[in-house]
């Protein structure tokens, strides 16, 4: 169950092979849902909900649906994970819920998800289809992650809703938040720089 083929599937899309850094695919949510770190974190979750569970059921499908409507079928599935998904945040956290707005409908248009279903499940077993969702999905969190540690910490003074710089005393000696970390393009800003230290340490990514 756990071959090197099978460990990779679960690896190389949090490394070599992310999502958004190395495939650039989901960047509109990644830039959306960013500002503060707990939205990130459940949208990281709801995402990989969606693509690990899609996968699995799509690739019990896959020898039955027709090819002329496979993507009318995706659609559905996707549709069907994301409404469960978005009536559980409704249910139990109400408040990342209207944070989330309409990003956790806009799941369903996430290339990610839709590619992971062309590429993958449509031609391999379950097993397979649910590390690669994982993966994939774990790998987008990841970034999700990131992005938003430093745009709430740099922005806000606070990770978690906790005031981090208060705390240690920096408004003492003068520093104000920089308000820029806040706007939606010190979102792309970062993810930037975070696929420069990637392709720097890995120079196999950059391509000629």
């Amino acid at each position: 169950m756990f071959s090197p083929k099978n460990i990779k599937l679960l690896t190389d899309p949090i490394g070599k092979d992310n999502p958004i850094t190395v495939q650039v695919l989901g960047i509109c949510s990644a830039l959306a849902v960013t500002a503060k770190l707990e939205p990130a974190i459940v949208m990281a979750i709801s995402v990989t909900f969606v693509l690990a569970m899609g996968n699995v059921i799509i690739s019990l499908l896959r020898n039955t649906i027709p090819q002329r409507i496979r993507i009318i079928v995706q659609l559905v599935v996707i549709a069907a994970l994301v409404i469960i998904v978005d009536q559980i945040l409704k249910a139990y956290a109400y408040e990342v819920s209207k944070q989330l707005s309409v990003f956790v409908g806009l799941i369903i248009t996430n290339c990610i998800i839709m590619g992971r279903f062309e590429a993958f499940s449509m031609a391999n077993k379950p097993w397979p289809s649910l590390l690669d969702g994982i993966g994939n999905g774990l790998g987008y969190g990841m970034i999700l992650v990131i992005v938003a540690f430093f745009r709430e910490l740099l922005g806000s003074g606070t990770i978690l809703g906790w005031e981090v710089f208060k705390a240690i005393g920096l408004y003492d000696i003068g520093y104000v938040n920089n308000g820029l970390m806040i706007l939606p393009p010190m979102a792309l800003i970062v993810v930037g720089v975070i696929i420069w230290v990637q392709r720097s340490r890995n120079p196999e990514l950059i391509k000629d």
